[in-house]
């Protein structure tokens, strides 16, 4: 059976913790040595979105296998996603980077994925497998974003409902209802903060950012680039660009920042 567009699953955690993620898998081109990708996706996106779904054309062309999936609480992985952590998503990437890929892969991560890809490389490298690492590409990264871009822009009253009840309903610009978000969500993610000091992936990178995107400002872009002085960087700005970097032009940067590091 072709695997390829159909969604598997795979257990993550044990115990009451276990969760079934959903997945799909693109095998190499038989005799390939390209490095493989994996797809991390945004904040209450999926493995189904433009720009996911652009890059599995892409690894169907070049021959890459390719790894996306959703992390519990989205698409169709179990759970809820208001109970759904940095730390809970960090697990379910680095279990799909250990389980479903082989040889060196291309992290590519869109907003909080790439949050998480930057996560994943310094995971890697304290366990001594930073070798499973090629390089990563990173659309949008809202690094810290729970602390930095959420809990920091709430007003007094929208913090005293957080703490109080525990949620917060955020208006979302991508969907007609808000969108809660939890007091375990900012406390937890308070963990796994990156720009407080460098940060090291230990491959290149390649940072593509959209200066009209409201969500995450361009010049959160060019700070985490300053942290990232020890790697190779590269930043794109797009001028005319939103955060999501959908369009036909965007894809095809994504696909040649991808494609640079095959």
């Amino acid at each position: 059976m072709n695997h390829e567009n159909t969604p598997q699953f795979l257990v993550v955690g044990s115990g009451g913790r276990a969760r079934r993620i959903a997945y799909m898998r693109r095998a190499p081109k038989p005799g390939t040595r390209r490095p493989g990708i994996v797809w991390l996706g945004g904040f209450r996106s999926d493995m189904h979105s433009i720009k996911a779904a652009h890059l599995d054309c892409y690894a169907r062309e070049s021959g890459c296998a390719y790894v996306r999936f959703d992390y519990s609480g989205h698409g169709l992985s179990e759970g809820r996603f208001e109970a759904g952590t940095i730390g809970a998503w960090l697990e379910e990437s680095l279990t799909a980077v250990r389980v479903l890929t082989d040889g060196p892969q291309i992290l590519a991560g869109s907003s909080m994925g790439g949050w998480l890809a930057l996560l994943v490389a310094r995971a890697l490298h304290e366990s001594g497998e930073a070798e499973r690492l090629k390089g990563l590409v990173l659309i949008a990264p809202a690094v810290d974003f729970t602390e930095s871009l959420i809990f920091a822009r709430m007003s007094p009253a929208s913090r005293a409902e957080l703490a109080k009840t525990g949620v917060w309903l955020r208006a979302s610009a991508y969907a007609p209802e808000p969108y809660p978000i939890t007091w375990e969500l900012i406390e937890e993610g308070r963990k796994h903060l990156l720009l407080g000091g460098m940060i090291r992936t230990h491959c290149p990178v390649h940072i593509l950012q959209g200066m009209q995107d409201e969500d995450v400002p361009w010049r959160y872009a060019t700070e985490l680039a300053e942290h990232l002085f020890a790697d190779p960087v590269s930043l794109t700005l797009v001028k005319d660009g939103g955060h999501r970097l959908s369009r036909e032009e965007d894809l095809t940067r994504l696909s040649a920042a991808v494609a640079a590091m095959v």
